[in-house]
């Protein structure tokens, strides 16, 4: 019945897991969702694609958001109105600084609040945080499977690509990456008491890189379909379902120190 899907996202509103990955691409949110134990596709409207199942044994939704934060908020939002409480975000992103390579996994502490959306719902102050038990999880998940792997400060931005504007540079500031989505996704989990964290998989270098000097408003050389792309997409996607089996296990009782860091 239309009464028992929320309007948006036209996801249920009652019967999903409470623990949600979320990624961009409703492909790739088909790919991370094949991984899953009796896994079924619970939805798909518009850039929502949602699919649940069990991944060893924890019961989990995985669901894509589309590109770009105003649109991604909508299903943090709708997810926690269906009683999801843990959130990973699974996407990709440019390196920011030196020593992070193609396909290297980076996981958010933070985020640059840079997203178009945040800053029209509360003030510019209010930090964009990753609950410390995700990044513990994620980096014990990415330790386990051998992926090449960062902490630290990603930048969120609303704007893909640099345009005929002055970009406002974060060099020397020792960001990590720059992506899309995350700051929104960590917003709303500080404002409903919800855990979230964010890992990306880097597919090349930071917005500045995909300008093309003969076209300073095309998207140059970026190409973020290599092997060495898919391969870290597939670390990423095991790694993230694995850390939120670990949220499920510290959650059950499990000592903060099983983390392992």
């Amino acid at each position: 019945m239309t009464q028992d899907l929320l309007p948006v996202t036209r996801i249920p509103r009652t019967g999903l897991p409470p623990r949600a990955l979320v990624v961009g691409d409703p492909l790739r949110a088909a790919l991370v969702g094949a991984k899953l134990e009796d896994a079924q596709e619970v939805s798909y409207h518009r850039e929502y694609r949602v699919f649940s199942g069990s991944w060893k044994g924890v019961p989990v939704v995985v669901a894509s958001h589309g590109v770009g934060a105003p649109g991604a908020i909508l299903l943090f939002q709708e997810l926690a109105d269906a009683g999801v409480r843990t959130f990973l975000r699974f996407g990709t992103a440019g390196a920011m600084k030196p020593g992070i390579g193609d396909g290297d996994l980076v996981i958010a502490e933070a985020a640059v609040r840079d997203d178009g959306v945040t800053q029209q719902l509360l003030p510019p102050e209010y930090p964009a945080v990753s609950s410390p038990e995700a990044v513990l999880a994620l980096q014990r998940a990415a330790r386990e499977a051998g992926a090449p792997h960062h902490r630290g400060i990603v930048w969120t931005r609303a704007a893909f690509q640099p345009g005929l504007l002055p970009l406002f540079s974060y060099e020397g500031a020792g960001l990590a990456a720059i992506e899309m989505e995350l700051s929104a996704l960590l917003v709303t989990a500080s404002l409903r008491g919800l855990v979230a964290g964010g890992v990306v998989v880097i597919d090349g270098a930071n917005a500045d890189e995909l300008v093309d000097e003969a076209n300073p408003l095309s998207t140059g050389h970026y190409d973020p379909h290599r092997e060495i792309v898919a391969a870290g997409v597939e670390r990423g996607a095991v790694v993230s379902l694995e850390a939120l089996r670990l949220l499920a296990e510290n959650e059950a009782g499990t000592d903060d120190e099983e983390y392992g860091v």
